[in-house]
């Protein structure tokens, strides 16, 4: 009977899929997993990355000729601020209006008068439509097409063989790249779990410290290759030290899988549930990571003690923390928390940059979910990025921690290439603190009163 109901052609395609299989999987062992393994590169993603940036300066020429031959405009973003601004005081700018108003001078006018809610209703205005916050939450817009619909308005300026060049794109993003960076994801994830689990057994010692950094370098670098992430490494001699605090700037949640592959670090944050509880529960097992419950967040003693604890004890790797608390959208760094510039520990300074032209690293999590995002990523052409190692700061006699934050930011932006603000990341979810409007309040106050002193002399 078994014959007579036999099928060749059942049998060849199962033994077309078990060589496809095989294939697949040999090709992932042998040119990523086993490279990451041993932190080699064969220097594929260099020449993929080399490829793409051809084909997209073709596209964008392809894209502009086409709009000029039927006399479209092209949407052309926004590279620096819509309103032109000269960093100019608040007294100057009001006497700037009262003398254009009433020919009157400041110094003869110390008192309140009705031309200067003027300054303040131009003020209001100018941040409506072009605030230093916002804009730092939003995906940044680019001046050329990557063949990705999401990061450019004028792919509806395509011509036919753009548009099968795109429909190419998308067969290889999600047909073949999305797969592989899956499978990828999955087993770096599932061996770091495994093997972590497995170290946790073995009793603490050189021996384990030595395993546990192998077993989060390798698991880290395969995570890598499952964003088909190139990353290039500035000024290595400067790598944080054990006993010392690593500082980045902040994009994506990513960042940590980029600094993790060249070097291991103590993670600190928020127990969570679910994979990423078990995740954090077998890395704890193999290195003393800093995890915190959800009600000990909130108690900054608490907090301040773990890590003063931990960078105290010389053998413990580094302390990797992102100070702005939040996703920016790397062009820029916002205000760092003080917490962990209280500790009195030597601080390294890290700089992230993405090159926003192969994929968009940002996170805007009040827009997309994880999952959402992941998908966006593993689904991009590529990331590719560069990390620059400054060199250690300590906190210098007479400084306080908020100074020694903003010291620490300045350099991170400078060699970032990065626009330095003041503004606080809490603000992408919170309205203005009211000391902000305190500010304003007082420097206008000071204008017409005039300190103390100014008034005793007179």
């Amino acid at each position: 009977y078994f014959l007579l109901n036999f099928n060749p052609f059942d049998n060849l395609l199962c033994i077309l899929l078990g060589i496809s299989f095989t294939v697949w999987f040999t090709l992932l062992l042998v040119f990523i997993i086993v490279p990451a393994i041993f932190g080699v590169s064969f220097g594929i993603r260099q020449l993929y990355m080399k490829t793409l940036l051809k084909i997209f300066e073709w596209a964008t020429h392809r894209i502009e000729r086409g709009a000029k031959d039927n006399n479209h405009l092209l949407y052309k973003p926004y590279s620096n601020a819509i309103i032109a601004k000269e960093p100019t005081s608040l007294e100057e700018e009001i006497k700037e209006i009262r003398r254009s108003g009433s020919n009157r001078d400041l110094d003869h006018a110390s008192e309140f008068e009705m031309s200067d809610i003027f300054y303040f209703c131009r003020q209001g205005v100018e941040s409506i439509m072009d605030d230093e916050v916002t804009k730092r939450f939003s995906a940044e817009e680019l001046e050329s097409w990557n063949l990705l619909t999401r990061s450019n308005y004028n792919f509806q300026h395509i011509s036919l063989r753009l548009t099968v060049l795109w429909g190419l794109g998308v067969v290889i993003r999600y047909g073949f790249l999305l797969p592989l960076r899956v499978t990828l994801a999955f087993t770096g994830v599932g061996l770091l779990v495994v093997l972590t689990s497995i170290i946790g057994f073995l009793p603490n010692g050189r021996m384990k410290n030595f395993l546990s950094e192998q077993v989060h370098l390798m698991c880290y670098r395969i995570c890598v290759r499952a964003l088909t992430a190139i990353i290039t490494y500035h000024d290595s001699e400067n790598k944080p030290k054990n006993g010392g605090i690593c500082v980045a700037n902040h994009t994506s949640p990513i960042d940590v899988i980029i600094l993790a592959s060249d070097g291991c670090y103590a993670m600190v944050g928020q127990i969570h549930g679910g994979l990423m509880g078990v995740i954090q529960k077998s890395m704890v097992k193999a290195c003393p990571h800093i995890w915190f419950e959800r009600s000990e967040v909130k108690d900054r003693h608490l907090v301040a003690k773990r890590l003063s604890d931990h960078v105290e004890d010389k053998t413990k790797l580094p302390i990797l923390i992102f100070p702005e608390g939040t996703c920016i959208n790397n062009t820029s760094v916002m205000m760092f928390k003080k917490g962990s510039f209280e500790i009195g520990s030597t601080v390294y300074p890290v700089a992230i940059k993405y090159d926003p032209r192969f994929g968009d690293a940002f996170w805007n999590s009040s827009q997309f979910g994880m999952v959402n995002y992941l998908l966006r990523m593993m689904s991009s052409w590529a990331i590719v990025c560069s990390v620059w190692y400054l060199p250690p700061m300590t906190r210098e006699e007479g400084e306080d921690a908020v100074q020694f934050a903003n010291r620490v930011k300045a350099a991170i932006a400078r060699q970032g290439g990065l626009v330095d603000l003041l503004w606080d990341g809490g603000l992408k979810r919170g309205k203005v603190k009211d000391t902000f409007k305190e500010e304003q309040q007082k420097l206008y106050s000071k204008m017409l009163v005039g300190t103390q002193e100014d008034r005793s002399r007179s």
